[in-house]
């Protein structure tokens, strides 16, 4: 990468970020919204005018527009841990009692615990330096993603157009979330960087990453997946050479580090509590394809009928992203095939947990979309079409998003 493109992407990414937050000042000091949001059968018991008050992970008012809905479980994890006392209680049908907390991953509270310690002089409470803490890390990754697909896609488009892929991905209609606390920016930043890595055939350090996207959500483990393809793809003629064992051997690492990170997760107490959340009150699970076509039939029967607005605008979206993910993975698979796969896997999993919902934020971790809308984007009309649209979207849900209304 030249210098000239690094330090345009900085820019790029910095300026972005200080953008969306002025937008975010602008829109809470301009007008305000009318609160419940009834996009969803549940969201209007979350989203009332009081309905933060007894979240007090979410109402410090330092940085307070960062954060919403998960954002909680992500700050209590690194400021008590996943038995805080603060957290949210899952009652299962046998009576045991656990935390919300262990829904989810550890690896983005632990790198959140790690910035607390510097960023601590700069913030006033706990809560506050959790949050810019967490805003770090996650700004951080969303750097380490741009420069991946740059990479990933200069030798293809230019340098023009690989910088227009980083640029895509920022402005997708739900991008605003790589820049708050929640795990999208660091996943994207560990999951396209892990595929960066594997075409420069840097097998070890790509197996690093895989294994804390492992850690970061669930769809990370299948990183391995592509990256055992590209292995064999590029590596196959050396295990016909005498020294082929030799050769193999930080491949191999690549492969057995993020298995292992998730073996040793699996085989934890954090496992066992997490299924239990998911089951007794998220009603998740991986790969219930009856349910998920049920409940995804009835949401497009929701959308047509047009009967609730809102519902029908929100469900749009959502059909629309997994559309684009569908398409955008299966025009450069012959180009990209081990990126096609994991965007593949990434799509499936979150659709087939029998929850038809949030997976507008889900395609953020497939970089076929970025990819494919850059091979557009090089017909001008496109790209200005593209830009216009996606940035007009983008500003509708972080408006939502700044008020606490449901967004994905």
């Amino acid at each position: 990468m030249s210098r000239a493109a690094l330090r345009n992407l900085v820019l790029l990414w910095l300026a972005w970020a200080i953008i969306l937050s002025t937008f975010q000042f602008l829109v809470k000091n301009r007008f305000q919204v009318v609160k419940p949001d009834f996009a969803l059968d549940w969201t209007a018991s979350l989203t009332g005018p009081r309905s933060q008050n007894d979240k007090p992970y979410l109402i410090d008012p330092f940085m307070n527009d960062k954060v919403s809905f998960d954002s909680i479980f992500y700050i209590s994890i690194a400021l008590v841990g996943y038995d805080d006392p603060v957290a949210p209680l899952v009652r299962g049908d046998d009576g045991t009692t656990l935390s919300m907390n262990y829904a989810f991953f550890p690896f983005y509270s632990v790198m959140m615990r790690i910035f607390m310690v510097p960023l601590g002089w700069l913030s006033e409470t706990p809560i506050a330096t959790a949050t810019l803490a967490g805003v770090v890390v996650s700004l951080l990754g969303t750097l380490v993603a741009m420069l991946a697909l740059y990479d990933l896609t200069v030798d293809e488009l230019n340098e023009k157009g690989a910088l227009r892929t980083a640029f895509y991905l920022l402005i997708f209609p739900t991008g605003f979330f790589l820049g708050t606390v929640f795990t999208e920016g660091l996943f994207v930043g560990m999951a396209f960087g892990s595929l960066a890595l594997a075409r420069r055939k840097k097998y070890l350090w790509a197996g690093l990453l895989v294994a804390a996207a492992a850690l970061t959500r669930a769809v990370g483990v299948f990183l391995v997946v592509p990256l055992a393809v590209a292995i064999l793809l590029e590596e196959w003629p050396a295990l016909r050479g005498r020294a082929w064992h030799k050769r193999m051997l930080p491949e191999a690492a690549g492969i057995l580090l993020p298995l292992a990170a998730m073996g040793t997760w699996y085989l934890s107490p954090l496992a066992a509590k997490f299924r239990y959340v998911e089951e007794n009150y998220f009603g998740q699970g991986f790969l219930q394809i009856g349910a998920s076509w049920q409940a995804w039939k009835e949401a497009f029967r929701t959308m047509v009928s047009w009967t609730n607005p809102q519902t029908s605008a929100y469900y749009l979206i959502e059909f629309g992203c997994i559309v684009l993910a569908l398409l955008s993975a299966l025009f450069i698979l012959k180009k990209y095939p081990w990126v096609a796969l994991f965007s593949l896997l990434a799509l499936l999993i979150p659709l087939t947990s029998g929850a038809p919902q949030s997976l507008n934020r889900y395609v953020l971790a497939c970089p076929s979309i970025f990819i494919f809308l850059s091979r557009m984007g090089k017909n001008e009309i496109f790209d200005r079409l593209w830009t216009t649209a996606s940035i007009l979207v983008m500003g509708m849900l972080l408006t939502l998003f700044t008020y606490d209304m449901w967004v994905a």
